[in-house]
């Protein structure tokens, strides 16, 4: 019985070392995981993020404005 623990361990032992050293779908998982935290990142800093180019269009305007009017 102990044998066959012991076996049965070692098999899933190395299925988890294959699959963590198997790097074909590591790109993939570090976009998605890149996207993740930026989305995160988006969320948390979203009103900052709003205000920001609230003034940004803002000062845009204004200066589109000087520049298109006719005098």
């Amino acid at each position: 019985m102990l044998i066959m623990l012991g076996n049965l361990f070692q098999l899933g032992k190395k299925s988890a070392d294959s699959i963590w050293k198997d790097e074909e779908g590591l790109g993939t998982l570090e976009l998605v995981l890149i996207a993740a935290v930026l989305i995160i990142l988006a969320i948390f800093f979203k009103d900052w993020i709003m205000e920001f180019l609230g003034e940004l269009m803002g000062k845009v305007e204004g200066q589109a404005d000087e520049v298109f009017t006719t005098k």
